[in-house]
């Protein structure tokens, strides 16, 4: 569902990533995942219910008589099994352990949907300010071939039939432009509804629509920049110190944190060496003889546990799984960690490329094509100059404008993937996440 509020606002890239983040469903999920878990934490740190068992013993076939035979008797037991070593305390440790995982996992979760989010959010933003880019120089074209035909139908200045058929093509290719800039919108746009609309059921065509019909503001978001301090860390290429903040990142906290959940496992499979322990009790009672003499009742108590002898087969090689295991998922880390290195180095060079080329537009070529534009159409309202050139300085002028849009808005993207690595929360709590989103 869509509030009317949000309905008739515009969607500011801030509300977009907000509305995405209070509507997602998998930061609900892994808080419920929490909570079992913690719950089976508390379960795996209990005895086993112990064992009560009822019986006759020993009642004689050929009458069935329960005074017949002395060792006829009525037996009522408990027995309690004991697990191996400290299994319950360190399973339990393991259970807490794991669930400590989720919130960094929510916390990366955020992060990057207001990556994914602000993605798509900015696509719209460049097909809206591209199809307005293109609107405004398509009323000059049609204005363009309106005077060319008239002066082709008064033989005036140096207009001849391919100037007018160049025009036409040139209207036709931003008809076509448009149409696949709306495109592009309409499938940003879906994709992004997939964060924005709320039902608990299914979304709602309702809420499709409302957002259908929302309209982007006309200036990009401030993204703030990194701080000093991580620029001269990536422009030194100090490996060291990028591995050191990457370290804090809530996704490699959440691999940190499965990695001490794994090594409790190891401890836990060392415990099947040792035996484990039952204890039981019983108490028989016996009726008194036929001429009335009395027996006595009997009391059993006795001490049971198995001795791990052949351990080649199955404690040995449980904890070597366990050994694995962990250093599995170590391996995962450094694989993680080495892949963020790389991709944040390559993402600060194309920021740095794109700052360079966004200066370069702004300050020379953007002028450079709007002035040519004009000098052309001068040119050729004073007769001296060519139809097709007014055409082709009139493309390029908005070519320019639209190749600086595109560079703004992936300067805006690198930012922001840049934020994911170095501006995320430690984990967010279950106290944050509610019941239902």
């Amino acid at each position: 569902m869509v509030s009317p509020a949000i309905a008739n606002e515009k969607l500011t890239l801030k509300r977009a990533v907000e509305i995405a983040v209070e509507n997602d469903p998998w930061l609900v999920s892994s808080a419920h995942r929490e909570r079992a878990t913690l719950s089976s934490s508390v379960v795996a740190s209990s005895l086993p219910d112990p064992v009560v068992n009822i019986g006759l013993a020993n009642v004689p076939t050929d009458g069935f008589a329960f005074d017949q035979e002395p060792m006829t008797q009525l037996k009522v037991g408990v027995s309690q099994m004991f697990p191996r070593g400290d299994s319950l305390a360190i399973r339990s440790r393991q259970l807490r352990e794991q669930a400590a995982e989720h919130p960094l996992m929510r916390a990366d979760r955020v992060a990057k949907a207001r990556v994914q989010v602000s993605n798509l959010w900015l696509e719209i933003y460049r097909a809206q300010q591209s199809v307005k880019l293109i609107d405004e120089d398509k009323a000059l074209f049609e204005q363009l071939s309106d005077i060319a035909k008239a002066n082709y139908s008064t033989a005036f200045g140096r207009v001849n039939q391919q100037d007018i058929v160049r025009a036409k093509l040139e209207l036709t290719r931003l008809e076509d432009r448009l149409t696949k800039l709306r495109a592009l919108e309409e499938r940003a746009t879906g994709k992004l509804l997939e964060w924005l609309v709320r039902d608990q059921n299914y979304p709602s065509q309702s809420g499709f629509d409302a957002f259908s019909r929302l309209t982007l503001p006309h200036a990009l978001p401030e993204i703030k920049n990194m701080g000093q301090n991580m620029r001269t860390i990536l422009e030194r290429r100090d490996q060291q110190s990028l591995a050191m903040v990457l370290n804090q990142h809530p996704l490699i906290l959440s691999i940190e944190q499965r990695i001490r959940a794994s090594q409790t496992g190891i401890d836990l499979a060392k415990e099947k060496y040792k035996p484990q322990w039952g204890v039981n009790a019983s108490y028989a009672y016996r009726d008194d003889t036929p001429d009335g003499t009395s027996r006595a009742d009997f009391l059993s108590m006795g001490v049971s546990f198995d001795v791990p002898l052949f351990t080649e087969n199955r404690q040995d090689q449980e904890v070597s799984a366990a050994v694995s295991l962990s250093e599995a998922i170590k391996t995962d880390k450094r694989l993680v960690l080495r892949e963020m290195m790389s991709y944040i180095q390559s993402l600060y060079a194309e920021n740095e490329r794109l700052m360079e080329r966004q200066a370069l537009y702004e300050l020379e070529l953007l002028e450079q094509m709007q002035e040519q534009a004009e000098a052309s159409l001068n040119a050729y309202t004073n007769d001296e100059g060519d139809f097709a050139e007014v055409v082709r300085a009139r493309i390029a002028d908005l070519n320019a404008r639209i190749d600086a849009l595109d560079i703004s808005v992936d300067l805006v993207k690198t930012k922001i993937q840049l934020n994911y690595y170095f501006d995320t929360n430690a984990g967010i709590p279950l106290s944050q996440i509610g019941e239902q989103q």
